[in-house]
């Protein structure tokens, strides 16, 4: 999950984190070399928790146990395409108004971004992509709603957004007359994997909700080659389970 900093009530939440935001006093990290992941922990005292958190994310799922879990209830709206090039994903804000509701617990869309491969597997394997849907709640914390991406079909929303992605890193604009909804991206069965966890980029903030969808929405070998073009490999390594528990829908 990528996602910048700044302070909604406390806690982590979206904004641009750009490859080299060492001017804003955010030291640059990246996905390989001496920046990597293995020693993001060592970049800045506000990513510690990416060596020192024992809740982090990604994880592979195994042995997950089976759990009287609320369905996820969707309400995603239309909303105009705001996208942005970080440097280290395409990410698309979401404005105001479309919600998740787990159980008793309301969550807000912010915003949604791309990895590649995928960030986590299940049983040991990857899928070709993945979404992380990225949302809070009234207090700010975080919940974040993964949609793994296997090579079949073309999508359409994404090849909307594909389209529309900046050739190199640059703040958010706004694609006249363009409308997307995340809904488009949901598989039809909504049963999935939960777990708590972290940000899966620096700062590697703790305390993140993960809800991975069971099923996994299509995308075209020719769509996973247009995002290999303009990004390198995304994913952090996988991460150890500790003590944690993985629960399961039924």
């Amino acid at each position: 999950m990528s996602i910048g900093k700044t302070v909604l009530k406390g806690t982590l939440i979206l904004c641009l984190a750009s490859t080299h935001a060492t001017s804003q006093g955010v030291a640059a990290w990246a996905y390989e070399g001496v920046n990597g992941p293995e020693h993001w922990g060592d970049l800045s005292p506000e990513y510690s928790a990416c060596k020192s958190g024992k809740e982090q994310s990604p994880i592979d799922i195994r042995r997950a146990e089976s759990a009287n879990l609320p369905p996820i209830r969707f309400d995603y709206r239309s909303v105009p395409l705001k996208i942005i090039n970080n440097g280290h994903t395409v990410q698309v804000n979401y404005a105001p108004g479309s919600l998740i509701a787990v159980g008793e617990d309301h969550y807000e869309l912010r915003q949604f971004h791309f990895h590649r491969p995928s960030e986590g597997r299940i049983d040991g394997r990857r899928s070709d992509m993945v979404i992380h849907l990225v949302h809070t709640d009234a207090l700010g914390k975080l919940a974040v709603v993964s949609i793994l991406l296997q090579k079949g079909s073309a999508n359409a929303t994404i090849q909307m957004i594909w389209s529309a992605i900046p050739k190199t890193a640059s703040p958010e604009h706004e694609i006249p007359g363009v409308q997307i909804n995340a809904s488009d991206f949901l598989p039809s069965n909504a049963a999935y994997y939960s777990y708590q966890g972290s940000l899966t980029t620096p700062p590697c903030t703790e305390g993140v909700t993960w809800l991975i969808l069971k099923d996994p929405a299509a995308i075209s070998a020719k769509q996973i080659r247009a995002f290999a073009a303009m990004f390198p490999p995304n994913a952090r390594p996988i991460q150890p389970l500790g003590a944690r528990t993985i629960w399961q829908s039924q």
